[in-house]
Order: structure tokens, then sequence, then C-alpha cells
């Protein structure tokens, strides 16, 4: 229907999940058209939360870029695109690489248009004596605590729930590697089908960032690459073939392991 010169979509109810979790029903936006979800006075369970690629404008969602429509677990919608530069959004988990060291704070590359600042208090425990020592160069976990479009974003390491690290901070060994957003977003639902499945042969240990920035360590290098060769080969493949690449992965480990 048309309101007021409007495009208003009509919008089915998406099956819950986790942060990433695709829905069955897939809605195309478009910048300016309006999603009929109330946010106004939405509190507690039924709170809305405002993702990348929407805007808050008289009480509903506006789109601001082209791409699906995606609900994710505590009500939270987003746009997912198909853009590689990122755009921070309060609350979402970063990778970041300290650019530069300077009195009060870190300087801290996201891949955004512009880096991020990371107050030298804003670690758990941290004080004026006892500050974080990070090098430039070192790869951290944070979560955005700051998105504004008029200033730069900045970071924290602290989960605002328990006011502890909960497991924000700097990451040492393993590797990091590069993947789209969509990809990131995906492997951050607990059903991701290409960890679950390297899940079932080895174990290993991963920091998923929103930025298409992931980390992964492992307890041998060859299953390090494993696992980031699976992320990007999985990377843009349709649903129905994401296995079998995986599983041609393991079985290029499988025949390394056993000329070893």
């Amino acid at each position: 229907m048309v309101r007021k010169g409007k495009k208003v979509l009509e919008v089915r109810d998406l099956p819950p999940g986790e942060e990433a979790a695709a829905s069955t029903t897939k809605t195309l936006v478009i910048p300016g058209d309006h999603i009929p979800i109330k946010v106004e006075n939405s509190t507690g369970p039924t709170r809305v939360r405002v993702g990348p690629g929407l805007h808050q404008e008289q009480g509903e969602l506006v789109a601001v870029k082209a791409g699906i429509l995606q609900k994710g677990s505590q009500n939270r919608w987003w746009v997912e695109g198909t853009q590689k530069k990122y755009v921070p959004a309060l609350g979402e988990s970063v990778l970041g690489i300290i650019a530069s060291k300077h009195g009060e704070f870190y300087r801290v590359d996201i891949g955004s248009a512009h880096p991020a600042s990371l107050p030298i208090l804003a670690f758990e425990g941290a004080t004026k004596r006892n500050r974080p020592n990070l090098e430039v160069g070192s790869l951290i976990y944070a979560r955005v605590s700051l998105a504004n479009k008029d200033m730069e974003p900045e970071l924290d390491c602290i989960d605002p729930a328990t006011g502890k690290a909960g497991g924000f901070g700097e990451l040492k060994d393993g590797f990091m590697v590069r993947c789209s957003l969509g990809m990131a977003r995906r492997l951050l639902d607990l059903r991701s089908p290409i960890l679950l499945r390297l899940a079932e042969t080895f174990k290993f240990e991963t920091a998923v960032g929103m930025n298409g920035r992931v980390w992964v360590n492992a307890e041998t290098t060859p299953h390090i690459i494993t696992v980031v060769r699976a992320i990007q080969v999985a990377d843009g493949a349709a649903a129905e073939d994401v296995i079998r690449r995986v599983d041609q992965v393991l079985r290029t480990l499988d025949d390394f392991m056993d000329n070893s």
C-alpha cells in the first residue's frame, strides 16, 4: 500500500535465531523504504534494536541502503547488502588493529571510513596506573560503544552485561582472515554449517567481527589454515554448495596429515 507518498513494505514475522540467523522470508529493500515496525515506546523484550542499513524516522524504520531485511535475536533489525566498507553500529563486535598510540587512547583500524578510538580505561580492571600496553599492529576484539555519523566511532573491551572482559581484549597468536560482511554475520549464527562441520573434525576457536574480520586459532598450523580456507571458499557460495566446499578443504587436510 502507499501512504503519504511513502513506500511501505509488508514485513512478515521472521523466525527467531541468533544475531546472524537468516530468515526464510526474504524482503528486499531499497533506500527510502519505510519498514512498518514501531520503534517508539518499545521496551524490554519488544524493544527494537536498529542495525546497519536502517534509520529511525518518526517512530518507524527507514532503509538507507539496498539489501535484504534481516531480523536477529533481541528484536534486532538490519539490512544485509553486498557493500565491503564497514559502517559501525552501536553494540557490534569488531576486530581492530592498533594503528597508533596516544596519551589517553588508541587509534584503531576497524575497516570503516574513519578509524575508531579506544580509551585506555575501556578495559576490565584498567586504571591510570594499571594501563594496558598494546603495541601498534596488535589485534583486538572490541565492541562499538559509540556510533554516530557525525562523530568518529568509539570502542571498548568490556561486556556491558557483566562489566567484565567477556572475551574482549587483545588476541594473541592465531591468524586473522577477511571476509564479506554478510559472511561474518552468518558465521555468528550458532547454526552456521561451516563452523559446525569443522568442529566435527578438530578443535579450534574463533572471534568473529561484524566488520568482516575473523580471528582463528587452533592447536596446529594446518588446522588454522583449514579453518581460514573453509571460510574463504564458502564466502559467496550458494547455501547448498557450502558443505561440499568445506568437505573439499577437509579432504585436503586429511591428505596433508597422511603425507606428513
